[in-house]
């Protein structure tokens, strides 16, 4: 996320469409949306519908932290390595594939 400012006003615009928030409760998000862009992110994403799709996971607890990081293309922090990958398993006997699928 590069845009702050957007990531704020988004969260204030999804904050502010919920009807079923009570009114104390819709100024203290507003307030912590605006101090921390962690906040504004968490009002966004629902980690249940992170993990409902996925056979056999129920989500027990979720939170949320960030900080902020400069990104440098040219900088090899931000290459992949063989642990950001995501594998594809061969269904018939859970091996791995001998590439992986290139998504982080």
């Amino acid at each position: 996320m590069t845009d702050a400012t957007a990531l704020t006003g988004a969260a204030h615009t999804h904050i502010k469409a919920d009807e079923f928030m009570p009114d104390e409760e819709r100024g203290h998000a507003e307030a912590a949306v605006r101090d921390d862009e962690s906040e504004a992110l968490a009002y966004l994403v629902d980690p249940t519908d992170l993990v409902t799709d996925i056979p056999g996971v129920e989500l027990a607890q979720a939170s949320w932290s960030s900080e902020p990081a400069e990104y440098d293309p040219e900088s090899m922090e931000w290459d992949l390595d063989e642990e950001d990958m995501e594998w594809d398993l061969d269904e018939e006997d859970g091996e791995h594939d001998e590439e992986p699928t290139g998504n982080a």
